[in-house]
């Protein structure tokens, strides 16, 4: 709704006046030309507290000034990962003392909130180019080949704990920023490494990897889990195969394996697993397994390959179906992955 137009005094006096004549507040409306409740709140007012001023704000007043408010917001933008006890410390030296909650509720509204940076794979400026020429090249393919893709990766699952985290201050929906995140290097080691595959019609293989992977062993991987995988989510002819270009993928002998199968591999640009939607099923997998709290390797490994099966066909089919609009936010944000 919009904002109305603040009478002026004249006018709040003129119905205090006519109030005071013995007229109703519907004549008084009528005569002025303003509405029954506005005529009511003022005379409300004048009753109450004996003038139709404008009354101060109640509660404290803040205790950071406007000036205040633009030097710690602007730190901030600068640099998000700028903790609260650095601004308490750069207004302390500007002569206002405050508290850590207080820099928290002022950030808060102007829309900044503290939150866990996000760990994303650190992106040199060829990389962010060959996202955005990649997302450009399939904006337009039509649905239906995207569901004739089979897309996979690896991943690792940790038995206990959590990575560690940072705090970043940063506005709605821009947690993918490159200042809000931090870069990571692929398979920083962890409990046991899983691959997987899965379709528009679900999830396909998952098994554990027990050894340091060699492209030797990626191709037998692909050899026990590919085919039966497109087998069983029913692919049609002509189906598409995804990975990324990890040096196990990418080399001369796999690359040679993969011709002789004659399989179709969609061409992917480098450092770019976001683009992936295997990416969200792996989230989803990660949730499950940690609502189940598994106390050993060996159970953590069963209750991976169970809650895998588990996954829905209709989260497999959506992650899909909305590829294109992910592959618009990628060009709208010129290259750099965006939350799916």
């Amino acid at each position: 709704m919009a904002k109305t137009k603040e009478l002026s005094k004249d006018t709040r006096n003129k119905i205090v006046d006519l109030h005071q004549a013995g007229k109703t507040e519907s004549a008084i409306g009528k005569q002025l030309g303003l509405r029954k409740s506005t005529v009511g709140a003022i005379i409300r007012k004048w009753k109450t507290y004996k003038t139709t001023d404008n009354l101060p704000p109640s509660g404290a007043p803040r205790k950071i000034s406007p000036r205040g408010v633009k030097i710690i917001t602007r730190t901030v933008s600068k640099n998000p990962r700028t903790t609260r006890g650095d601004l308490v410390n750069d207004l302390q030296r500007a002569g206002t003392k405050v508290t850590k909650p207080t820099i928290s509720n002022t950030l808060r509204h102007q829309g900044l909130k503290s939150c866990i940076a996000r760990r994303v794979p650190l992106l040199k400026p060829v990389h962010v180019q060959a996202c955005l020429k990649f997302a450009r090249e399939h904006l337009d393919d039509p649905e239906e080949d995207w569901e004739n893709v089979i897309w996979s990766d690896e991943t690792k699952i940790e038995l206990f704990g959590k990575n560690s985290t940072r705090r970043v201050w940063r506005t709605k929906n821009a947690e993918l920023h490159p200042k809000n995140t931090i870069p990571t290097v692929k398979h920083g080691g962890g409990n046991i490494m899983l691959w997987g595959c899965f379709s528009a019609k679900g999830p396909g293989q998952l098994i554990r990897v027990k050894e340091r992977m060699n492209g030797a062993m990626y191709r037998e991987i692909l050899s026990e889990n590919l085919l039966p995988s497109a087998r069983a989510l029913k692919m049609k002819r002509g189906w598409v195969f995804q990975h990324d270009n990890d040096p196990k993928h990418t080399a001369r002998a796999t690359k040679e394996w993969v011709r002789k199968k004659h399989f179709k591999v969609l061409e992917w640009p480098s450092q770019s697993p976001d683009l992936n939607p295997i990416e969200n099923l792996w989230r989803e997998l990660k949730v499950r397994v940690a609502q189940q709290q598994p106390q050993n390797i060996t159970a953590l490994e069963g209750i991976c390959m169970e809650e895998w099966t588990k996954i829905p066909a209709p989260v497999c089919e959506n992650l899909v179906k909305t590829y294109r609009k992910h592959l618009t936010s990628v060009i709208a944000n010129k290259g750099y992955i965006t939350k799916y």
